[in-house]
């Protein structure tokens, strides 16, 4: 079966924890480029697209999805997912503008200060998914195992993120050390 015809049947929401203290106020999404593993009858592996929005208040993954390309109908899955934002930043991609926002899309054609949250995410998500670094010998063979990495790596991440500010509230003082990490809350 063809890989796209694969994607169209396993496509389902993938739900995230979302801490209970969002601000729906923005969110900024933002794309990833990868491969998938080197198949028989594709020599350079399968084109791979992880799309992330990202709450500014507290910093969250609260949507993502994985697909061959940047397309509209991943994004609209993505925003239908979750509670409407009163406004949406992203970067000057064309394929933002065939997507019915609930809030205010504002795209940036020129730069990444609307973005700068959510490409220090995806920078995050990177550096400590191993199949997403870009020099690794690690890789994913299938959609669904990156799909499933993802999954429970973003609500570590979540979880993560609401502890350290629900800690900050408590010790305001405390810099960066923290006595828990993500794969505390795994």
């Amino acid at each position: 079966m063809h890989i796209a015809g694969q994607l169209q049947q396993q496509k389902k929401s993938h739900k995230v924890w979302i801490s209970p203290n969002t601000n729906y106020n923005s969110a900024e999404m933002d794309e990833i480029y990868w491969f998938t593993s080197t198949r028989k009858d594709n020599k350079y592996g399968i084109n791979t697209f992880v799309m992330t929005a990202v709450s500014r208040n507290p910093r969250q993954i609260v949507a993502f999805d994985v697909d061959i390309s940047v397309n509209s109908k991943a994004i609209q899955q993505m925003v239908d997912s979750t509670k409407p934002f009163s406004e949406y930043f992203v970067d000057g991609c064309s394929v933002y503008r065939d997507v019915d926002f609930l809030g205010r899309l504002r795209q940036n054609f020129c730069d990444k200060k609307d973005t700068h949250i959510v490409e220090s995410t995806n920078s995050d998500v990177r550096c400590y998914i191993a199949g997403l670094q870009r020099k690794s010998r690690c890789f994913f063979r299938k959609f669904e195992t990156l799909k499933a990495v993802l999954c429970l790596f973003i609500n570590a991440y979540n979880k993560f993120g609401e502890w350290k500010r629900a800690y900050r509230e408590r010790y305001p003082n405390c810099g960066r050390d923290f006595s828990n990490h993500h794969i505390h809350f795994i």
